[in-house]
Formats: structure tokens, sequence, C-alpha cells
């Protein structure tokens, strides 16, 4: 692809959102690593070049999700730019902000290096999570009218159904979702994306750690319906027990 002139960039459709039995993103990252691989990618669809960074950024970010991207392993910008079927550089662009989000860090002549997360620091990151929403949580149970609550039941609905799949990626794009619809009840943007930020740096797995399995993500979005229950009941006790218990023991 040449930089400066806006063309059409030819990119498999990767990343969310996703539908059970798609092929994944890992499983095209081999060759990155110098891994061979026999699976053929899927029919590629024609994109504009303005929306093909955003497209390798959630295609990455999926990654990250399912284990796809290991912890620890180094992925050479051109390597990936060819599993997707673009130039080096808007992949280069996607990991220079995931490398901003702390995912990924440069490695100079090399490519860039999975972070290598420990259970610490993702006990660090529910800890500030339930700093900053547990009161907001709190401030809108005695506030918000129960008819709010109520519309946001499709969400949390969309989180079982996710799950009952086990669809990592795609459970973690609706729990954030409806997360992020609950916070923005509070009517502060800035605070929505801060909390955004730490919820997805949550989600991204810890080194050496198993795959989170259905059962574990099924369990997680049924707190989803039951934190709705007691917002809507203004049960202050049980919300702040829920949405504590929901960071420190979250599936993702």
């Amino acid at each position: 692809m040449e930089q400066g002139r806006a063309r059409e960039a030819v990119v498999p459709a990767y990343g969310p959102p996703r539908v059970p039995g798609q092929a994944r993103v890992g499983e095209r990252l081999g060759d990155a690593r110098g891994e061979h691989t026999h699976s053929e990618p899927p029919a590629p669809r024609t994109v504009h070049r303005h929306s093909v960074r955003g497209q390798i950024l959630a295609a990455l970010r999926t990654a990250l999700v399912d284990g796809d991207l290991v912890p620890g392993e180094v992925y050479s910008a051109p390597a990936l730019g060819e599993r997707f079927g673009v130039s080096a550089t808007p992949v280069r662009e996607a990991m220079q902000q995931l490398s901003i989000e702390g995912a990924v860090e440069v490695v100079p002549n090399r490519g860039f290096r999975v972070t290598e997360r420990s259970a610490r620091e993702l006990a660090e990151l529910a800890e500030v999570r339930a700093m900053i929403e547990v009161p907001v949580m709190l401030r809108l149970a005695r506030t918000a009218p129960a008819a709010r609550w109520a519309e946001l039941r499709p969400l949390a609905v969309a989180t079982t159904e996710a799950a009952a799949t086990g669809d990592r990626a795609g459970y973690a794009e609706c729990d954030r979702a409806f997360h992020r619809a609950l916070l923005a009840l509070a009517g502060n943007q800035q605070l929505v994306q801060v909390a955004d930020d730490l919820h997805r740096r949550a989600q991204w797995p810890l080194t050496a750690a198993p795959v989170a399995r259905r059962g574990d993500l099924v369990a997680d979005a049924a707190e989803h319906l039951a934190l709705l229950d007691a917002l809507c009941a203004q049960n202050l006790p049980v919300v702040q027990s829920l949405v504590r218990e929901h960071f420190t023991g979250s599936a993702l």
C-alpha cells in the first residue's frame, strides 16, 4: 500500500463482531512467528483505506482476548500485514495504539512483544475499577428510575447469549458494552472512557493462564442480570457486593 494515496485495500474480515464457527485471527497468526499453517484465509472484502487501521486494531484486540497473540511472543508488523493482506503501515499504527494501552511493547528492529501480565496486575486493575465504579453504581441505584435498568436488560441478555457460545472475544465486546451503558447513566463521558480502558486491559489473558471455560463466562454473565435486579430494587448492599465480586472474579 502506498502512503499518501487514497486507495482501497483488501483486508480479510477478521475481528469482532464474529459469529460462532468463523475462523479466528489466531489461526492465521502462526506465520508472523515463522510457523507454517495449512489454513486458507476467508474470501477478502474491500474496505477503504481510512477503515483499515481500525479494522486491524479490532482484529488484534480480538487476538489478545482469545490468547492468539501470545504473551512474551514478538510479532513483526510486515509479517502480520502479509497475513492480513495489507501493508505493514496500518498494522504498525494499530500496534502503536496497543503499545499506548500497555498491551504490547516495542522491540527495536524486530516488532512488538505482547506484554506478559501477572495476577498482581489483574488484582490491581480490579481494585481500581471497584474504586471508580462502586460509588457510581451506588449513586445510580438511589437516583435512576427502574425504567432505565429495564432498558439495559437486552444488553445483559446479550452477554449471556455470547457466553453460552464460549466465544471469549464476542463475550468481551458484549461485556464492555453493558458496563459502558451502565456508567453512561452517570452522564460523565470521561468516566466512561477511563473505565472502559481499564475494563479492556483487565480482559487480556494472564501469562500461561488457562483459557476461561464456557461455564466461567456463563457465571460471569449471570451477574449482569443479578446486578440489574439489585439496582432496580435499590438494594445497595447487594449492588456493592455484586460489583466488587464481579471485578475480582471475572472470567475476563
